[in-house]
């Protein structure tokens, strides 16, 4: 998997559940032998959130030695994913959870409810796409345009020649698209609905076009953490499926992906991957989240095994058998941090990067998601980035 496919996949910013607190450094769950402890269940979770207090004028993330951060944009409401066009423009899809009035009842869910509030993501979702545009190419956006409204919590989006596809939480829409646009018009034709409804649980839909055109990948988080809602709620997610265009259809690609993310395609294989958020609440140590290839018809372990085929107990009924045949894809190496210090010395968030994507001018782009930003990388020594 090259470097470049693996940054474009980075996803951060997820909650720490589950208890006792962590006793192992973060490094120990990385690389393609992370330690795996024995699950640690409790009646209700321990979760730590980091209280969002904001970026001050003048402060940035730190990138890594031999790269330089910067500002492209500010003042956006929940930049979750970022889409660049072929012009340079870059798209921010501003957005946050539906309303989902079944998901989380009872005690639990209204300490999670808090807890998001605390974070930072209990706002009212912008439901939009902004364009930006750095006329100059000094490495700032210049003019902000609002590219699409009244969408429904949008995360993904794909441009196919004079189409450019928004995946919301519950369809896919098409838009005609010219070249330079700042705006699209209309409302959207509705291609294919996506699971939703009132639990939606994991609730971003992510979409990346195949090279011919032919087709979407989407990719559908589960309902819920371990099944607990009942495996019927769970039908079409936990999976990457297949939209073809020409037919409109949805069509099942690989399954057992507990809330795969981000969507890449590596350049010399061409292979599809993606970013799978893992189980909560079997301590802070379990379980690793994890960058795979997404191979048609593979299972992949979600609800009954996690890490390959390490049988999830809580999952009722079990089905060994369906557990075992989870795959064994595994990544290489360890990470390596190319932007941090999103939390202060209190432990406090400034921010919380989500999505990324390179601009094509040699930056890399980063959405901050809570600090309302858009950070730009660059080698240090970069014009664009001084």
């Amino acid at each position: 998997m090259g470097a470049s496919t693996a940054v474009s996949l980075a996803v951060a910013g997820a909650l720490a559940a589950g208890a006792p607190p962590s006793t192992l450094p973060p490094s120990s769950s990385t690389g393609p032998n992370p330690t795996l402890p024995p699950p640690h269940k409790t009646l209700v979770p321990t979760v730590e959130v980091a209280e969002t207090v904001g970026w001050k004028e003048g402060e940035t993330p730190t990138a890594a030695a031999g790269f330089a951060v910067a500002e492209f944009a500010r003042d956006l409401d929940h930049p979750r994913w970022l889409y660049v066009l072929p012009n340079g423009d870059v798209l921010v899809a501003e957005s946050d959870a539906p309303p989902k009035p079944d998901d989380g009842k009872g005690i639990k869910g209204a300490i999670m409810k808090k807890l998001m509030k605390k974070a930072g993501s209990a706002t009212p979702s912008a439901n939009r796409i902004s364009l930006l545009r750095d006329d100059d190419r000094d490495g700032k956006a210049d003019r902000s345009f609002v590219f699409a409204s009244g969408l429904n919590s949008p995360i993904g989006m794909a441009l196919v020649g004079d189409a450019f596809y928004v995946a919301n939480t519950d369809a896919v829409v098409r838009f005609a698209y010219t070249a330079g646009a700042t705006r699209l018009d209309g409302s959207g034709e509705r291609i294919v609905d996506l699971p939703a409804g009132t639990i939606n649980h994991h609730w971003t839909k992510n979409i990346i076009a195949t090279p011919d055109g032919t087709s979407l990948y989407v990719a559908i988080g589960s309902n819920s953490n371990v099944g607990e809602n009942g495996i019927d709620a769970e039908r079409g997610r936990a999976a990457v499926s297949r939209i073809d265009l020409a037919t409109r259809t949805l069509q099942p690609f690989a399954s057992g992906l507990r809330n795969p993310v981000g969507l890449a395609f590596q350049p010399d294989s061409g292979a599809l991957w993606t970013a799978v958020n893992e189980r909560d609440e079997l301590g802070d140590d379990l379980v690793p989240d994890y960058i795979t290839s997404v191979k048609e018809g593979a299972f992949y372990g979600w609800p009954y095994s996690w890490w390959g085929s390490h049988v999830d107990e809580r999952m009722k009924p079990a089905n060994p058998e369906r557990a075992a045949a989870a795959t064994d894809g595994k990544p290489s190496g360890a990470p390596e941090p190319v932007l941090t210090g999103f939390l202060n010395a209190d432990g406090k968030a400034h921010g919380r990067p989500v999505g990324v994507a390179f601009d094509g001018h040699g930056g890399l782009l980063v959405a901050d998601d809570v600090g309302g930003r858009v950070w730009r990388i660059t080698p240090q020594g970069d014009r664009q980035s001084e």
